[in-house]
């Protein structure tokens, strides 16, 4: 879900279970970074964080 203005992608953070593993994928000034969490509270935690630091409105569940 990757949203481009004027050629570069808008920062985001999203979330996604896979495999009983929680990924959380920040994007952020062109670098995509992901962190893998075996419990979805310490995941959601994370992705939280980014998004107050990142100034967003919500954090993507995919």
């Amino acid at each position: 879900m990757d949203s481009e203005t004027n050629g570069k992608v808008r920062p985001c953070v999203e979330v996604v279970e896979a495999c009983g593993e929680w990924h959380v994928r920040v994007v952020e000034d062109g670098k995509v970074t992901t962190l893998t969490y075996e419990l979805e509270s310490y995941a959601l935690a994370f992705a939280e964080g980014q998004r107050i630091r990142l100034g967003l409105d919500e954090i993507v569940r995919l």
